[in-house]
């Protein structure tokens, strides 16, 4: 792990990438999407990655070797997975992870189960505001019900930016991840007006040393430890190597800085 990168920065990012390549807008074979996994693995950004995330048609062309390390999208228990994603509530001995309207997190907590949102789509139209955002991550701080993200959160920090790789691709503004995770962690710490943490588009805004800071706000790697542990999982991209080069861009956090 490179020595350069700023405590508080590595306490929020470790482990939040699944990886869900076969997923637009990358869309790739799943055992392309295996083997790119497998490689992040080896990589030295490794830990920034969590799961492989696969549909549960596709298992049969996921390396056996791979096992336990899978988020698997489906409904019913899965023994080679390490947790389930769906879009309905239930309850099996894996995490499941419900994509269900913000009226219905209640049955999930209920149920046992965690949260999941998407923040973002290949269509702006699909992408949620930051008011909705906002007012999911308070109501499962409320809960105590961990939840993951998916989908939109290619950049840490909201602006505007193409929705796919394609060359005349339509282009709106993305929310970031540094700017959901820090609100997250801020939630999980008491704190209820998060809508400006969300807005947020001045990198300069964020800072990461012995602490995590948005503007004159801060949080130590305990608090970003304990948010990251027992409320805001992860989220789920089909790119990994964007986040990691778009961090190494901005220079957040002294990521990608010579150690």
């Amino acid at each position: 792990m490179p020595t350069s990168i700023a405590p508080a920065l590595r306490a929020l990012l470790t482990n939040i990438i699944d990886y869900a390549g076969t997923f637009p807008p990358a869309t790739l074979p799943c055992a392309q999407a295996a083997e790119n996994y497998a490689g992040y693995l080896a990589s030295e950004h490794a830990w920034m990655l969590r799961w492989l995330v696969v549909s549960v048609a596709d298992l049969d062309k996921v390396p056996t070797s791979l096992d336990g390390k899978l988020s698997v999208l489906g409904d019913v228990e899965e023994p080679r997975a390490a947790a389930l994603e769906s879009k309905r509530i239930f309850t099996c001995s894996k995490p499941v992870y419900c994509e269900v309207p913000i009226g219905q997190l209640s049955e999930v907590k209920q149920a046992g189960s965690f949260a999941k949102i998407r923040t973002g789509s290949i269509k702006p139209e699909g992408i949620p505001s930051v008011e909705e955002v906002g007012a999911f991550i308070i109501a499962c701080a409320e809960l105590k019900l961990p939840f993951k993200a998916t989908a939109g959160l290619h950049h840490p920090i909201r602006a505007e930016y193409a929705l796919t790789y394609e060359a005349n691709s339509p282009r709106a503004v993305m929310h970031g991840f540094l700017n959901v995770f820090l609100a997250a962690a801020f939630a999980w710490a008491g704190e209820k007006n998060i809508i400006p943490i969300l807005s947020e588009t001045d990198p300069k805004a964020f800072r990461f040393d012995e602490q995590a800071s948005w503007r004159d706000r801060s949080l130590t790697v305990a608090q970003l430890q304990a948010a990251r542990h027992q409320f805001i999982h992860s989220f789920g991209s089909c790119s990994f190597t964007e986040p990691v080069e778009d961090l190494q861009k901005w220079g957040v956090g002294q990521f990608g800085s010579p150690p």
